[in-house]
């Protein structure tokens, strides 16, 4: 069982709310997850038809069934239920009372707002990432084959082959879930606009060029992005705007939760491909922020981070603000190359953007493909495989 970093923000949660929310991606571990912490609860999935029915048509007598210490699986299938919910934990007003859990981020959200806002806490469980499968000893010494595999628990558990899993992965999300949320005519343009996302990783959203490469209106184009983001599909860097200039780029970047199903919309059949792939640099700037999303996941908290670039092609990939323990901000600015070799060069742009008003007060560190990790007298360079940088 690979240790999951999020489970000591999670049994906090318990101690602070009568509800606690697990939410993420489709498959990305929550119900073993939430059994193997918590195995003395009551488990039902309302997944199951009859469950379901019963919880619909009796839903007080599906709480007394369910009373107290239940995790209830895919909660979002029957919003009505959060109503009495709110009830019934109000009641007593304890700590700890349900775990509820969903991948259908909108209708769970959307649940959450009407019922349950301020009696629970929302957490997301992301697939696994580097650092929970370094500790399990199971993350590849290749850093192209690690981007190519992702990090969704059944390929490690059940040693299926990346292109089989995503295969099947994308199929029942395309087949399943895009439906359940939104009725889409053409599946096969929909899966056009999912692959032409890949192609745009670590690229600023341009929903024009998006809509006409994809033959979609603009308006449908913005509907679907909402909709990859809430699916937990992609999500999106947003521009940083210290210092807010014209000469600053406001257009948001994307990004994909997992590499591995990036790699797979991608057509690719191997990380050694990948190691020659024209988005090779791209899927290793993807790989990287993807850990520092997660580690906040992990600590409960919504990510915050930025990019900066401006109109002359200047750019910080990742921004970073923090406080000190005397309550001063810094800015770590952080720069991303899937290059094996470090070369001074690379903080050049962090050396520039460091003389803008406002930038002085920061840290400066280039994270790499290489596999050493040291100081120079230009700032930190950290190996991909050095948690550290986190």
């Amino acid at each position: 069982m690979i240790r999951r970093k999020i489970k000591k923000t999670f049994l906090q949660s318990l101690q602070f709310y009568p509800i606690t929310i697990v939410t993420g991606p489709r498959q990305s571990g929550k119900t073993t997850f939430l059994k193997d912490v918590l195995p003395d609860w009551k488990y039902v999935s309302l997944e199951d038809p009859d469950i379901r029915e019963f919880c619909k048509t009796d839903p007080r007598g599906f709480l007394s069934s369910f009373s107290e210490r239940s995790i209830i699986d895919e909660a979002q299938r029957v919003p009505e239920l959060f109503s009495y919910l709110q009830t019934k934990t109000d009641k007593t007003g304890d700590s700890g009372q349900y775990v509820l859990s969903g991948s259908q981020n909108f209708q769970l959200m959307k649940s959450i707002s009407q019922s349950l806002a301020g009696r629970c806490s929302v957490l997301k469980l992301m697939p696994f990432s580097q650092t929970e499968l370094q500790e399990a000893n199971l993350l590849h010494k290749n850093v192209y084959d690690y981007i190519y595999t992702g990090g969704y628990p059944r390929i490690y558990d059940k040693h299926i082959p990346p292109a089989r899993y995503y295969a099947d992965y994308f199929e029942t999300y395309v087949q399943r879930d895009i439906r359940n949320v939104e009725n889409i005519g053409d599946l096969q343009l929909f899966t056009k606009f999912i692959k032409l996302c890949a192609g745009r990783i670590g690229q600023l959203v341009n929903i024009t060029s998006l809509a006409n490469d994809c033959g979609i209106s603009a308006t449908t184009a913005t509907r679907w992005l909402a909709l990859l983001e809430t699916s937990f599909i992609i999500y999106k860097l947003k521009p940083d705007f210290r210092n807010f200039t014209k000469r600053l780029t406001k257009m948001p970047k994307i990004y994909f939760t997992d590499t591995g199903l990036a790699s797979y919309l991608l057509g690719l059949k191997s990380g050694e491909q990948l190691s020659t792939h024209y988005l090779r640099g791209n899927l290793f700037e993807n790989m990287i922020i993807n850990g520092f999303v997660c580690n906040e996941y992990n600590r409960g908290f919504e990510p915050d981070f930025s990019y900066w670039r401006d109109k002359t092609g200047l750019e910080i990939d990742l921004l970073k603000t923090s406080l000190t323990q005397e309550g001063k901000e810094i800015i770590e600015a952080y720069e991303i190359k899937s290059g094996e070799t470090m070369s001074s060069d690379y903080f050049s742009n962090m050396e520039k953007w460091a003389k803008f008003p406002g930038n002085t007060n920061n840290t400066k560190t280039l994270i790499y493909a290489g596999e050493q990790s040291f100081t120079t007298q230009y700032g930190k360079v950290m190996s991909w495989n050095n948690p550290l940088y986190l």
